[in-house]
C-alpha cells in the first residue's frame, strides 16, 4: 500500500498543474476584461499612442498568398514615428469612423486628420477578424476569412482603422497543453512532468566521451556535452554577455550529428529570428513556421511561405486555386457537375500540398517557429527526438507545455534572473504563474543546470555588481574586456543623483505610467557632455552607439520628443536608441544611460522593485553605464541602496 507522503509526491505535479491552470484562467479573465474596458472606454487616439491602433489607414491591394488565405494590405498614414505593437500571428480587428460622428467624447477628442472621434473612440467596428500575416515598418498585411467583406475596408468613404484583438486562440491553445500534461498516463509526456516537478526523480544521462570545441570556453564546451548526454532535459542558464546563443547553436549543430531534425523555440518571434539567422549562418537548413517580425531577404529566405512558394510544384497547385475560385465565382444555376469538379480539383490540390509538404519537412534540419506556434496544423502530429526553447525564463510554464508533447527530450536555454514573463493580474502574479518552467527545473534539477561564467560584453566595473548580487559572484569577465573604455581615466559605471534638482515624477495614466521631465533633461545633458569629452567626429568614425533605457513607456517618449528636437544630437540620431528594458532585452550598446525616474517623498517605487528587469537594464554597456535616479527615493529599497554605494565606491 502506498503512503500517504508518497502518494502526495506522487499527485503533487497534476495539482500544482491544476494551481497553474487556475491562474493562467485568473490572467486570462483579467487581460480579457482590460482588453473589453479599453475598447469601450479608451479614445481612439490613446490607442494609437500605445501602438494598438493604426488609424487612418490607407488600404492597399488584396490577393491570395501562397498559402491560399485572403490578404489585404494596408499602410499606416498617423504618426509614424510610434512604435507600435503589430507582429505576426496576432488578432486584428477593423473598424471605420463615421464622417457623422456621435456626440463628442467629454475630452473633445479629435482624430489624426481633425476628424472628431465617437464616444466610444473606436467608430463602427466591420464584422470580421483578421490576423498580422507580417508587418514592414509602416506597410502590414492581414490574413482575413475567404467569407470577410473586404469591400468595407477598401471602399469606405469613412476613414478606416485597424486595432489588436484579444489574443483568444493562444489561451486556449495553453489551456489544451495544461489539460493534455494533467491527463497524461503511461507516457513520455507524464514522465516528464513528473521528473520536471519532483525532486526525487532523478534525470537520465547517456555515457559520451567529451567532445572537445576548440572555439568555446570550458563552460560553454561543457554545457554542449551535457546537452548532448541529457536523455531527458539540460539547462544552459546563460547571464548577460555569456554566449548563450553561440553555445546553443553549437549544440544543435551537434545534436543534429546524430538526430536527422529537431525542433527550436521561443517565446517571441523576435528569439526565433535571433536564433533561426544564426543557425542559417552556420549552414543549417532552417524552416521557419511563421513570418519573421524582421522583414529582409535573408529573413524571409527561410520562412515556410518563401519555400513553399519557390517549390516547382507550386505553379501548378496557384493554377487549380485559381480554377476552384473562378468556379466558385461564376456557377451556374442547375449545373449538375459543379461538386464533381470542385471536389476533383480539390483533391489534386491537397495532393500537390502533401508533396511540397513533404519535400520541405524532409530537407529542414531545424523546424523554428515560436511556443504558440508549435500548434500550428502544419506540424500536427510530428515528433520529435529533441526541443530547443530559447529565452526559456521568459514564457509561461503553459507555453513551454506546447511543444514538449512533441518531443522526447527538452534542451532550456535562458537565464531567470533577467526579464521575465509578461503578466497583467496581479493575483495570478502572486499566486506563481511568474514561475517559469525553467526556474522550475533549476530548483529542483541543479544537476542538469550549466552555467557560463565568462562574460564577453563589459568592463569588469560594470559586471561586478550583477555577478555578485545576481549570481554568487561566478561570472567572470573574459581578459580581452575586462578594462575596455572609451575615455581614459574614466569611471565606468557612474550614478547622477537627481534629488540635487528637485525633479519630480508625474502620473500620466495606467497605460503610460510615469514621467519625470526635469531627468529626461538631464539625461541629455549628461549625454551631450560626454560626447563633447569623446568629440563629435570620433563618434561618428567609431560608430560608438548609445542606448537611453527607462522603465516607464511616457519617460521614453518624452525622450524621443526631446532627442529630435535638438540639434546637437541630429548628426548622431541613427547612433541613438530610446526603449523600455524589454525593449533592450538581448541587446547591448557602447553607451548606456538608464533614467529611473521615480522621485517622491514616501520612496514608492512601483514596478522598479522588478530587479530582474533591473539586471537587464544595468549590463546593456559594453563601456561606459550612467544612472540616473532620485537617491532619496530609491535607496529607501535594499538593491538601489546596495547599488549606489557599489558605484560610490567605484568611483
Amino acid at each position: 500500500m502506498t503512503s500517504r507522503s508518497s502518494h502526495q509526491e506522487i499527485t503533487s505535479p497534476i495539482l500544482a498543474l491544476q494551481q497553474q491552470r487556475m491562474l493562467l484562467e485568473i490572467e486570462y479573465h483579467c487581460e480579457k476584461e482590460a482588453y473589453r474596458k479599453q475598447t469601450e472606454t479608451m479614445g481612439l487616439q490613446r490607442r494609437v499612442k500605445r501602438g494598438d491602433a493604426w488609424f487612418p489607414l490607407k488600404p492597399g491591394k488584396s490577393y491570395y498568398n501562397s498559402l491560399n488565405q485572403l490578404c489585404i494590405e494596408v499602410h499606416r498614414m498617423g504618426d509614424e514615428e510610434i512604435e507600435h505593437n503589430f507582429e505576426f500571428g496576432r488578432p486584428v480587428s477593423f473598424f471605420r469612423v463615421s464622417s457623422h460622428p456621435q456626440p463628442l467624447h467629454k475630452e473633445g477628442r479629435t482624430g489624426a486628420s481633425g476628424t472628431p472621434l465617437p464616444m466610444e473612440g473606436l467608430g463602427v467596428a466591420l464584422n470580421f477578424t483578421g490576423t498580422v500575416s507580417y508587418v514592414d515598418g509602416n506597410r502590414m498585411v492581414v490574413a482575413v476569412p475567404n467569407s470577410a467583406t473586404i469591400g468595407d475596408v477598401l471602399n469606405s468613404t469613412d476613414p478606416v482603422g485597424v486595432q489588436l484583438s484579444f489574443d483568444e486562440t493562444s489561451y486556449k491553445t495553453m489551456f489544451d497543453a495544461l489539460d493534455r500534461v494533467i491527463r497524461a498516463k503511461g507516457n513520455r509526456l507524464s514522465y516528464l512532468r513528473d521528473l520536471f516537478y519532483l525532486p526525487s526523480m532523478k534525470a537520465q544521462w547517456f555515457t559520451f566521451s567529451a567532445m572537445s570545441f576548440p572555439y568555446l570556453n570550458k563552460m560553454q564546451e561543457h554545457a554542449v556535452n551535457e546537452v548532448l548526454c541529457a536523455k531527458d532535459v539540460s539547462v544552459v542558464h546563460g547571464p548577460p554577455g555569456t554566449g548563450k546563443t553561440t553555445t546553443l547553436v553549437e549544440a544543435i549543430y551537434e545534436t543534429l550529428m546524430r538526430e536527422n531534425q529537431v525542433l527550436v523555440c521561443a517565446q517571441s518571434n523576435m528569439a526565433v529570428d535571433w536564433i533561426s539567422e544564426r543557425l542559417v549562418d552556420r549552414g543549417i537548413n532552417v524552416l521557419r513556421i511563421g513570418n519573421p517580425s524582421k522583414v529582409n531577404d535573408k529573413m524571409l529566405s527561410f520562412t515556410y511561405e518563401r519555400r513553399f512558394e519557390a517549390h516547382p510544384d507550386y505553379p501548378a497547385l496557384w493554377a487549380i486555386r485559381k480554377t476552384i475560385r473562378e468556379i466558385r465565382q461564376h456557377r451556374k444555376r442547375g449545373d449538375e457537375k459543379y461538386h464533381q469538379k470542385i471536389e476533383r480539383l480539390k483533391s489534386r490540390a491537397t495532393e500537390l500540398e502533401i508533396r511540397i509538404n513533404a519535400d520541405l519537412f524532409g530537407e529542414a534540419r531545424v523546424i523554428a517557429c515560436t511556443l504558440v506556434g508549435s500548434a500550428h496544423r502544419l506540424l500536427q502530429g510530428q515528433k520529435y527526438g529533441t526541443l530547443f526553447i530559447d529565452e526559456a525564463a521568459q514564457a509561461l510554464e503553459a507555453a513551454c507545455w506546447i511543444p514538449i508533447r512533441k518531443a522526447s527530450r527538452v534542451i532550456l536555454a535562458g537565464d531567470h534572473c533577467q526579464l521575465p514573463p509578461t503578466i497583467k493580474s496581479l493575483a495570478a502574479m502572486h499566486g506563481g504563474l511568474d514561475k517559469t518552467l525553467m526556474e522550475r527545473i533549476v530548483e529542483n534539477k541543479p544537476d542538469v543546470v550549466t552555467l557560463l561564467r565568462v562574460q564577453y560584453r563589459m568592463n569588469d566595473d560594470i559586471m561586478r555588481f550583477s555577478s555578485d548580487y545576481f549570481y554568487h559572484g561566478q561570472v567572470e569577465s573574459a581578459p580581452e574586456v575586462k578594462h575596455r573604455g572609451i575615455l581614459d581615466y574614466d569611471d565606468a559605471i557612474e550614478w547622477i543623483d537627481t534629488s540635487d534638482i528637485d525633479a519630480k515624477e508625474e502620473f500620466i495614466g495606467e497605460t503610460f505610467g510615469r514621467v519625470n521631465k526635469m531627468e529626461a533633461e538631464l539625461t541629455l545633458a549628461v549625454l551631450e557632455r560626454y560626447f563633447e569629452k569623446i568629440g563629435k567626429q570620433r563618434i561618428l568614425d567609431e560608430h560608438i552607439d548609445v542606448g537611453i533605457i527607462s522603465p516607464y513607456r511616457a519617460q521614453v517618449q518624452y525622450l524621443r520628443q526631446l532627442v529630435k528636437k535638438r540639434a546637437f544630437f541630429k548628426p548622431f540620431r541613427r547612433h541613438i536608441s530610446i526603449n523600455t528594458v524589454d525593449g533592450f532585452q538581448g541587446q547591448e550598446r557602447d553607451i548606456i544611460l538608464i533614467s529611473l525616474v521615480r522621485a517622491n517623498d514616501s520612496g514608492q517605487i512601483g514596478f522598479l522593485r522588478d530587479l530582474r528587469r533591473m539586471n537587464v537594464a544595468i549590463t546593456r554597456a559594453r563601456m561606459k553605464l550612467i544612472i540616473l535616479g532620485d537617491t532619496s527615493t530609491l535607496t529607501k529599497h535594499l538593491f538601489y541602496k546596495k547599488l549606489y554605494r557599489f558605484i560610490e565606491k567605484e568611483e
